[in-house]
């Protein structure tokens, strides 16, 4: 069942366009996460979906009813901001049961809810503590609680993990994707961050100044995206221009240089200029004696503890960037490297031009 449609919406503030015609169907149950750079338009959508502004134009289904004109109060949403917007004179108690009160719930389901909500979210014994005797995840999860305990149909998170560090982020990310599959409540996420978008979504959806780039599984638009803008937007890319050629051997991308890149099976006709997409970790190193493979020099080793990066040149203005697992030999800044990789890594992208419009306007 789909639990949210979009049917060309449009927001606009007076020349921006910061949500261009979009359309979109999220399934019931469904953890998306819209993804796009500052001024995509990501939040905005949030705001239409949980009718905080108006559009300009289109339709919004919620459970295929027409909502485009109805209160937000009346929507059903739960809604967790980047802030938490906890009441500060409130104890975590009384911040959960806030929805519920103005609902006017009898007071023993108020309770019992509150319970299970702080249960769910694993803060049974801190009802009494007031915002500030809390830590951010803590604060975090009461500000989850909150939008849970009233048993919405849907769920938007904006930004609900940016305040954290990053070890407190990785830790309350697990336990955001464990309660939305225990609740099984259709959820959408807004970030910016690549790493929570790939790890928490059943799909992402991929924003562009208000348009829609791609929508799809993580790893079709980790390693399938439909344009230059998602492969280079999502995850480093290695992104290289040549002319696709056929042979008996296979087929092969010429680089202006003269090198040759094998590539898997693809559809492009013999002499197309195409653009090919190489992650970095699908890239193995080996010392420059080994036979085959691209001939590069190492320019910059960048130590990530579980993993190196390098940086290395083909010729003046070519550059491949490769991520390896920390083990020996290690290649030093200078030292001339062979580089392999499974041809079938090889992603071509239909458009050879970047995608227009890249710097940033407001959301």
């Amino acid at each position: 069942m789909t639990a949210i449609e979009l049917r060309q919406v449009a927001k606009h503030y007076g020349p921006v366009k910061a949500v261009d015609e979009v359309s979109c169907k999220i399934d019931e149950g469904e953890f998306v996460t819209i993804l796009g750079p500052s001024g995509s338009g990501k939040t905005t959508m949030l705001n239409l979906i949980a009718g905080l502004v108006d559009p300009s134009g289109g339709r919004i289904f919620i459970g295929g009813r027409d909502v485009t004109e109805m209160p937000a109060a009346q929507r059903n949403i739960g809604l967790v901001f980047q802030s938490y917007a906890l009441f500060p004179n409130m104890t975590v108690e009384g911040n959960v049961a806030f929805p519920l009160e103005v609902r006017r719930l009898p007071r023993r389901a108020i309770r019992q809810r509150v319970e299970e909500a702080l249960r769910l979210v694993r803060l049974t014994g801190l009802e009494a503590r007031r915002p500030s005797e809390l830590s951010g995840g803590q604060q975090q999860r009461v500000a989850l609680a909150r939008a849970l305990v009233f048993e919405p149909h849907i769920l938007l998170l904006d930004e609900p993990l940016a305040a954290l560090d990053r070890k407190l982020r990785d830790e309350v990310r697990l336990e955001l994707r464990r309660i939305q599959r225990t609740l099984g409540v259709t959820t959408i996420l807004v970030t910016h961050d690549q790493d929570e978008a790939l790890s928490l979504s059943d799909r992402l959806l991929v924003l562009d100044h208000g348009r829609v780039q791609q929508v799809g599984t993580p790893d079709d638009l980790y390693l399938r995206p439909a344009n230059r803008f998602v492969a280079d937007f999502l995850g480093t890319a290695n992104l290289m221009q040549g002319v696709l050629h056929h042979g008996p051997a296979g087929s092969e991308l010429h680089l202006p240089n003269g090198a040759a890149m094998p590539v898997g099976d693809v559809a492009a006709a013999d002499g197309e200029q195409v653009c090919a997409l190489l992650r970095p970790e699908r890239i193995a190193l080996h010392p420059c004696t080994t036979p085959g493979g691209l001939k590069l020099t190492v320019t910059e080793r960048v130590y990530h503890g579980q993993t190196v990066r390098y940086h290395l040149r083909l010729d003046e203005g070519h550059e491949l960037i490769a991520v390896a697992a920390d083990r020996i030999p290690r290649f030093a800044v200078g030292q001339g490297v062979t580089a392999t990789w499974n041809p079938e890594d090889v992603w071509l992208i239909p458009d050879a031009e970047p995608a227009a419009g890249k710097e940033e306007s407001k959301e």
